[in-house]
């Protein structure tokens, strides 16, 4: 009974914050064709950070679909998987495995950036900053994985090899956190809850938050990635979907608290605390103020300096990306 009125509530909250004040929102959600089709199937991983998505259930209905659904999938290129073999509908992925993804030809179509700085970089002493990277030990779930691509861009923005300079360390048996927690490798890239715990435990310090240190904090870290057939063959949908989730990141501003609770009663993470502390620190309302596109420019040029991408920037936007929808929403949900 108290879940069910909290989602009452909730559902009410996000109702009055996030429709309220959209100068002709009301009149231009009627004035649409009728849905394709009624169901949806989102992505669902381990990290918080993509809350906007876990909380968007409510709002998806309130949008028309009747059938809401999550699938389980591996964070970052497991999510892309998914959405390119139609598994997944849409996503809220990383900015950096979205581009492999279409470098690789996955029928996947970026849509827009929801928010950046969710990931940071841990290290141990012997690590003040990015360069000194080199020659050290650094853990990942393997090679392809999320935290792989990122500090791979992010090495090669500083200068470095990272295929040379960075000693990169996997074991599937064991979480690359706990590597670090261990004292086996010498850095670890974090995404939340992660961060929180080893920051609650006192575990290492951070070399880099990418929610406050530039360039990092300028770009984009999870934005929503559609499969590409569906986003061509379901335009009403696609852009109901982006909506949807565009409010649930203003809910993230608006009801941190509310959001917390709301994705620990929905079975997506356990501690209220570390979820609360996402809330607070992920600047989830910069969907509005930062350009997706150059978020997509800055990482494919990071990759493709690397050697991990053979396409151009420009090759990455043109073949995977249409900001069309989100130009669209952007008008209608303008304050």
């Amino acid at each position: 009974m108290h879940l069910m009125l909290s989602r009452r509530r909730f559902l009410a909250n996000a109702t009055s914050v996030v429709v309220a004040g959209r100068v002709g929102a009301a009149e231009s959600f009627a004035a649409e064709a009728p849905l394709e089709t009624s169901t949806i199937r989102l992505a669902k991983i381990g990290g918080i950070c993509i809350a906007p998505q876990y909380i968007a259930e409510e709002l998806l209905r309130l949008e028309g679909f009747t059938g809401v659904r999550y699938v389980m999938a591996e964070a970052g290129y497991g999510q892309a998987e998914k959405i390119a073999r139609g598994d997944v509908d849409f996503s809220l992925n990383f900015a950096a495995p979205l581009a492999l993804a279409i470098d690789a030809g996955d029928p996947i179509t970026v849509l827009a950036g929801v928010h950046p700085g969710c990931f940071e970089l841990f290290g141990n002493e012997s690590i003040r900053g990015i360069t000194d990277l080199k020659g050290k030990t650094v853990g990942v779930q393997g090679l392809g994985s999320t935290p792989h691509v990122f500090v791979t861009s992010m090495a090669a923005y500083v200068g470095l090899d990272p295929q040379k300079d960075i000693r990169w360390v996997t074991n599937p048996s064991v979480r690359p956190m706990e590597l670090f927690v261990k004292g086996k490798v010498d850095a670890f890239l974090g995404f939340p809850p992660e961060p929180q715990e080893l920051r609650a435990r006192n575990i290492g310090h951070v070399v880099v938050n990418s929610a406050i240190d530039r360039p990092w904090s300028q770009y984009f870290c999870c934005m929503l990635a559609g499969n590409a057939d569906f986003v061509r063959n379901n335009p009403v949908a696609t852009k109901r979907v982006l909506r949807a989730i565009l409010r649930a990141a203003d809910l993230c501003v608006a009801e941190p608290q509310r959001v917390a609770r709301q994705i620990v009663d929905g079975g997506f993470t356990a501690n209220y605390d570390y979820a609360l502390q996402t809330m607070s620190e992920v600047p989830y309302g910069k969907w509005r103020e930062y350009d997706p596109e150059d978020t997509i420019r800055f990482y494919a040029l990071r990759l493709h300096e690397s050697g991990m991408i053979k396409s151009s920037p420009q090759e990455i936007i043109a073949d995977g990306t249409d900001w069309r929808f989100l130009n669209e929403v952007k008008r209608e949900l303008k304050t």
